[in-house]
């Protein structure tokens, strides 16, 4: 089984502490480093510097919002970490959010499955040192060619439903699932083929990655009521609470949204059962979490990707993350 794991919230330690982490995590035979993007890091830098600091250690991110660069931006930025480092690159774009593109970025915001479609087209063009001429509903792109030296890359889209998932089975090299449970997955695979079988190809080679929130501990309180918090956060949020709905918990995020409405919020996050707990996030001993992972494997991952997350709200990230990282892998 191939692992990823999330070094985002590492990359808030000193340059120095996060280096060691980023060796660690190749040492421990971790097979991509993954990273996001909101309002923090910015997502290429911090892939260049794990790179940097690495030799074999793929790279991700999951993902790049596709409207607050432009797909030729996008284009470049990644064939320079193809560039710098040959086969170890996946670009993970995705659709962002209102708040995220209108409000803090100033610009128009869609969630057209169209948008994405010709990003990619227009990221591959450029990454392979096309001379780009293109002319879409969402991106024109006149006479431009890439000066650096050309370098495709794995290019992954974030996916929660059937449409998305079909588009990236059709046009992708991979796909990044977020808050699904393993009894979940083998309906998103499905799409997937069906949209692989759109395009004409097979599903082979195609990476099937999913971020799962994950704490190793023997505090298993603290750790689950603060997942609980997390999936809070999301369930209240309208394309994730339909997401949860379809994965089979629709009366906790009916009860959820009713309380959260009413301005209860402590009551809010009651309403996150356990069986909610135990399917979108992994909490317990070593063992007990590897177990876990090794479900979702078997559910169709190619890769689950171990995303951790401190139980000890507003405390020291180190114990938590280095615990997990130390959990998997040799």
């Amino acid at each position: 089984m191939r692992l990823g794991f999330v070094l985002a919230g590492a990359a808030a330690l000193p340059a120095a502490e996060f280096a060691d982490i980023v060796r660690e995590t190749e040492a421990r035979g971790y097979h991509t480093a993954w990273t996001g993007e909101t309002g923090g890091y910015d997502a290429i830098a911090v892939m260049a510097t794990i790179l940097a600091r690495s030799t074999r250690l793929n790279v991700g991110s999951a993902v790049v919002p596709v409207q607050t660069r432009t797909p030729t931006l996008l284009g470049m930025s990644a064939a320079t970490l193809g560039h710098l480092a040959p086969g170890r690159v996946a670009l993970g774009i995705g659709l962002s959010s209102r708040i995220i593109v209108e409000q803090w970025h100033g610009l128009k915001y869609s969630a057209a499955l169209a948008q994405i479609r010709e990003a990619v087209q227009i990221i591959r063009l450029v990454t392979a040192g096309e001379r780009v001429n293109f002319e879409g509903e969402f991106y024109r792109v006149k006479n431009f060619r890439l000066s650096a030296p050309a370098a495709p890359v794995r290019v992954v889209l974030a996916a929660l439903g059937p449409e998305m998932l079909e588009l990236a089975g059709e046009i992708a090299d991979g796909v990044v699932l977020n808050w699904i449970p393993p009894e979940a997955v083998p309906a998103s695979i499905a799409h997937l083929e069906a949209g692989a079988r759109r395009a004409g190809r097979p599903l082979e080679g195609f990476e099937i990655a999913c971020f799962i929130r994950t704490c190793v501990t023997d505090d298993v309180e603290s750790a689950r009521a603060a997942l609980a918090r997390d999936i809070t956060a999301y369930a209240i949020v309208d394309v994730y609470a339909s997401f949860f709905r379809t994965a089979g918990f629709g009366a906790e995020v009916d009860a959820v949204n009713r309380r959260w409405q009413a301005g209860d919020r402590a009551g809010a996050v009651g309403e996150i059962s356990p069986r909610v707990l135990d399917g979108l996030g992994v909490v317990g001993d070593a063992a007990v979490c590897r177990a876990r992972l090794d479900a979702f494997a078997r559910a169709g991952l190619t890769m689950p990707v171990v995303l951790p997350f401190n139980p000890a709200a507003g405390g020291d990230p180190r114990p938590a993350l280095l615990r997990t990282l130390r959990a998997f892998g040799a």
